[in-house]
């Protein structure tokens, strides 16, 4: 401090001037920043079923994040077959610190498979709720993406469950992307063989349109 203080002022201000513009393009960035870590909580839509691993859908969003100079993490918390209730149960675990730090987002990507068992919506909700309600608690930020019903339990109950989402959206203020599958549902070029589940090219149209989302979601650094 005593040497710069001895310096000629216009030296001074060249100094502090150059400082400033370090701190502004990021070279002095706190030493402790982390790349955001993103977990997806999911079912057989996200966990990456009848894929290969690197066409999973958290991985090929983390792949796009990093295309866009986004550095962030994103943890596949996606298992097959799960409901709502199973997914609430796991929370804890799917958002524990891993090696990459600690989550700071997530993403809600669950209910079809309550939707295909006719479960009862007010249940789905319960459980859509809590989760959304605990990872809040702990300071994540929360995206929540929508799910339309089959067809076969009525216009009654898809207009019920389907309402589900914008609902818990506007109560806990977060974002919604509407429909996880919008622009491949039923779609063969998008699908595996049994027509529910994406093929790689169907992740892809769901990562594309999703993304905005997410970079919203964590500010888009």
């Amino acid at each position: 401090m005593m040497i710069f203080g001895r310096l000629p002022r216009s030296i001074r201000y060249g100094v502090v001037a150059g400082l400033v513009n370090l701190t502004v393009l990021g070279g002095l960035a706190p030493a402790d920043a982390a790349p955001p870590r993103i977990v997806v909580l999911g079912d057989s839509l996200t966990s990456g079923y009848g894929l290969a691993g690197d066409d999973a859908f958290p991985v090929r969003l983390e792949v796009a994040l990093k295309a866009a100079g986004i550095d962030a993490r994103v943890t596949n918390a996606g298992v097959s077959g799960d409901t709502t209730a199973a997914g609430l149960r796991r929370l804890d675990w799917a958002l524990a610190a891993g090696p990459d730090g600690t989550p700071n987002a997530l993403i809600v990507e669950l209910g079809a498979n309550d939707a295909l068992r006719g479960l009862d919506p007010k249940k789905t909700e319960a459980n859509l709720d809590a989760i959304v309600t605990r990872a809040k608690a702990q300071g994540l930020k929360v995206l929540l993406t929508g799910m339309k019903a089959p067809p076969n339990f009525g216009r009654d109950y898809a207009g019920e469950f389907e309402a589900i989402f914008p609902r818990l959206a506007a109560r806990h203020d977060v974002p919604l992307y509407p429909f996880f599958l919008d622009g491949i549902a039923a779609d063969k070029a998008f699908n595996l063989p049994d027509g529910i589940h994406p093929n790689p090219a169907g992740v892809a149209v769901i990562v594309e349109r999703i993304l905005p989302y997410v970079k919203r979601l964590i500010g888009d650094p």
